[in-house]
C-alpha cells in the first residue's frame, strides 16, 4: 500500500483496495458482508482516473479514485484530485433529478478522492464503443433528451430563485481547476502551437495551420470561452461526450461528471451532439466490403435530430408546467401574456440551440487537433482513410462554429453534415 501523504491521500491498488473495503461498513454491506472470493479488476481507460470493478458473490460496485495528475500524460501535468468531490456532488444531484439515467453513489471518501457507485454490469458498454461497432440503441435519443431536460431545467433560474441559484453556484465554484483544464484544451490549445497538441501528420498539417490562421474562428471561439467562463446557467456535466455514457438496448447511464460546475447549458448539449457528429464522420473508416455503414450513418443522423427535437419539446413543456412556479428568470407578474411567454421561450431556445452548435463544434475541433483524441478515429488503422474522415469532421465543425447563428432547425445542421460527407 502506498504511504499516505500529509493530506491523508494514498493511491490504492487491487491489494490495498481489499483492506479498504473490509474497513468500510457501507461497502461491506453492498457486498452482503461476503468478502471471500472478491474479484477486483482495474478497467480505467480514460485520461484521468483509476477505475476498479469490485465483484463478490452477493454484490458489486465500482470504485473510482482520482489521482493528482492527468493519467494519460503523467506527473508532468498535475491535476487536482479534489475533482472527485465535485463528481460525487454532481452524481448525487443529477441522480436525484434523473435517477433512471445516473448511477447511484454508495460511498465517498474525500481524503482518498474515492467514489464507490453502482456497477453498470454487462451488457452495458461505453456508447462510443457501441458507435464504433455499429450498434443501434433505439432509446438513446429518448433517454439522453430526458437526462438533459431534467438536469438542466431543474438547476437553472427557470426553476430556482436567484438566492437558491447563487448558493448552488457557489458550491461548485471550487471546481475551478478542471474548468481551467477545459478552457485550455477546448478553447485555447487547438488554436495555437501547444506542447501536447497532436494530429494525423503529415496528412492534416495544412488543416491544422488553417485552424491556427482562421481569424473569424478565433473570434468566435473567444466568445464561447467567455460564455463558458462567465455564464452560470445550470449545473452541467461538463464532459458529456459519448465516452461518458454507458448503454444497453434499453438502458442509458451518464457517468464521470468530474468536470461539473454551473455553466452554459449548451456546453452539455453540444458535447453530446458534437460527439455523435464525430461518430458519423468516422463511419467511413470502419466500413468494409460486408457493411458500407450507410444505414448506420442514417441512424446516427436520426439520433442527432431526435435528441435535439425531443429535448426542445420536453424542455419547453417542463417550462410551461413551471411558468408560474418559483423560478425567477421570468417573473410571471412581468411576463404575464401568453404571446410574451412564447416570444421569451422562442428567443431562449434559439440562443440555446446556437450555443449548443458552437460548443459542439469546439469540442469536435479539439478532438482532431488537440491533446485528447477519440477512439472513433484513432481505431481507424489506415492513416490516409482516418485523415480524410477527420478532415470532413473538421470542415463541418468550422462551418457550424462560424455560422451557427444562421441555423434555425437541426434538420438544417443535418443537411450540412450530409453535404460535407457526400463523395
Amino acid at each position: 500500500m502506498a504511504a499516505a501523504g500529509a493530506d491523508g491521500f494514498r493511491a490504492l491498488d487491487e491489494v490495498s483496495l481489499v483492506e479498504y473495503i473490509k474497513a468500510t461498513p457501507s461497502l461491506r454491506a453492498q457486498l452482503g458482508e461476503q468478502l471471500e472470493g472478491l474479484a477486483i479488476k482495474e478497467v480505467g481507460d480514460g485520461n484521468l482516473n483509476f477505475v476498479y470493478i469490485v465483484a463478490g458473490p452477493a454484490g458489486s460496485f465500482v470504485i473510482k479514485q482520482a489521482i493528482p495528475y492527468v493519467r494519460c500524460i503523467g506527473t508532468s501535468w498535475p491535476l487536482t484530485k479534489e475533482r472527485a468531490y465535485f463528481e460525487s456532488l454532481a452524481l448525487k444531484e443529477h441522480g436525484r433529478l434523473c435517477p433512471n439515467h445516473v448511477p447511484q453513489v454508495y460511498h465517498f471518501d474525500q481524503p482518498l478522492s474515492l467514489i464507490a457507485m453502482r456497477y453498470l454490469e454487462p451488457p452495458h458498454i461505453i456508447l462510443r464503443k457501441g458507435l464504433i461497432a455499429g450498434i443501434e440503441y433505439p432509446l438513446l435519443a429518448q433517454h439522453m433528451s430526458d437526462y438533459l431536460m431534467r438536469t438542466l431545467f431543474f438547476t437553472s433560474l427557470l426553476y430556482h430563485s436567484t438566492f437558491e441559484h447563487r448558493h448552488a453556484v457557489a458550491e461548485f465554484c471550487g471546481n475551478a481547476e478542471l474548468c481551467r483544464h477545459t478552457e485550455q484544451v477546448v478553447f485555447s490549445d487547438p488554436y495555437k502551437v501547444a506542447q501536447y497538441n497532436r494530429w494525423t501528420s503529415p496528412h492534416l498539417d495544412h488543416d491544422v495551420e488553417a485552424v491556427r490562421d482562421d481569424d473569424i474562428l478565433k473570434i468566435e471561439v473567444a466568445e464561447l470561452k467567455s460564455m463558458f467562463s462567465e455564464r452560470a446557467q445550470a449545473l452541467i456535466h461538463g464532459d458529456l461526450h459519448t465516452g461518458s455514457v454507458m448503454v444497453t438496448s434499453d438502458s442509458t447511464q451518464v457517468i464521470d461528471p468530474e468536470f461539473a460546475f454551473y455553466g452554459p447549458m449548451g456546453f452539455d448539449i453540444g458535447a453530446f451532439l458534437g460527439n455523435l457528429i464525430l461518430a458519423f464522420f468516422s463511419q467511413d473508416g470502419h466500413a468494409d466490403k460486408d457493411n458500407d455503414r450507410m444505414v448506420y450513418k442514417r441512424w446516427i443522423l436520426r439520433m442527432i435530430e431526435e435528441t435535439w427535437n425531443l429535448f426542445h419539446h420536453k424542455f419547453v413543456s417542463l417550462w410551461n408546467e413551471n411558468f408560474d412556479g418559483h423560478g425567477e428568470a421570468y417573473l410571471v407578474g412581468i411576463y404575464n401574456k401568453p404571446e410574451l411567454q412564447l416570444l421569451v421561450q422562442k428567443k431562449y431556445m434559439t440562443d440555446l440551440f446556437h450555443d449548443a452548435l458552437g460548443f459542439g463544434a469546439a469540442k469536435m475541433i479539439r478532438r482532431i487537433v488537440g491533446v485528447a483524441h477519440v477512439e472513433d478515429f484513432e481505431s481507424i488503422s489506415d492513416e490516409t482513410k482516418r485523415a480524410l474522415c477527420e478532415r470532413h469532421a473538421l470542415d463541418c465543425a468550422k462551418t457550424l462554429l462560424k455560422e451557427r447563428r444562421k441555423f434555425e432547425t437541426i434538420s438544417q445542421v443535418i443537411s450540412v453534415i450530409q453535404e460535407i460527407s457526400a463523395p
